[in-house]
């Protein structure tokens, strides 16, 4: 039994959701985002929003779940907002930003400049004496993880040093070096 499926999503102030055919449309203050959906029934009333399947097929039971989260996930989005940061560790790695140009130099021969997605608002912090900070802000949760999945994947952290791109607060696994 799916316990998430189950649960209703409260839908804030400021929110509306339009269930048409097989469309989900929420649209809030910080922007609209559409979801496809088959296979259960999606039903607006009184300032929530559940989710229902239409028996405890094994198909149905998955994507009841499912649904509902990246539904919640909307919600969230169009009212607060997602965002990710990464942290650059290692000597000389830089970050900076012109506009939606992502500038990074991460020890290679060249810098390597991403262009970011217009839906997804990037900013750089580089404070003396600390490792440059990436932050990337979004309605949009996959979009935010694509874009951030997508920087890291220049420059993994390396499990000897530590060295590379990763996400503020991720524990990494370490291991010792060479023995004597």
């Amino acid at each position: 039994m799916s316990r998430i499926g189950n649960s209703p999503i409260a839908i804030p102030d400021g929110v509306t959701v339009e269930v048409k055919d097989s469309v989900v449309t929420i649209k809030g203050k910080l922007g609209e985002l559409s979801q496809e959906f088959s296979e259960v029934e999606v039903k607006v009333e009184d300032g929530s929003v559940s989710v229902e399947r239409p028996s405890d097929a094994k198909e149905h039971r998955a994507k009841h779940g499912l649904y509902r989260a990246l539904l919640a996930n909307m919600v969230k989005g169009v009212s607060q907002g997602w965002s990710k940061e990464l942290e650059l560790v290692g000597v000389g790695y830089r970050a900076s930003n012109q506009g939606q140009k992502l500038d990074l130099a991460l020890g290679f021969s060249h810098n390597i400049i991403l262009d970011i997605a217009p839906e997804v608002k990037v900013e750089t912090v580089s404070e003396k004496g600390k490792n440059p900070i990436v932050k990337l802000t979004s309605h949009d949760k996959q979009l935010v993880g694509q874009v951030a999945a997508k920087i890291r994947s220049f420059r993994k952290p390396e499990p000897y040093k530590g060295k590379g791109i990763k996400f503020v607060g991720e524990q990494l696994r370490r291991k010792a070096g060479k023995s004597a």
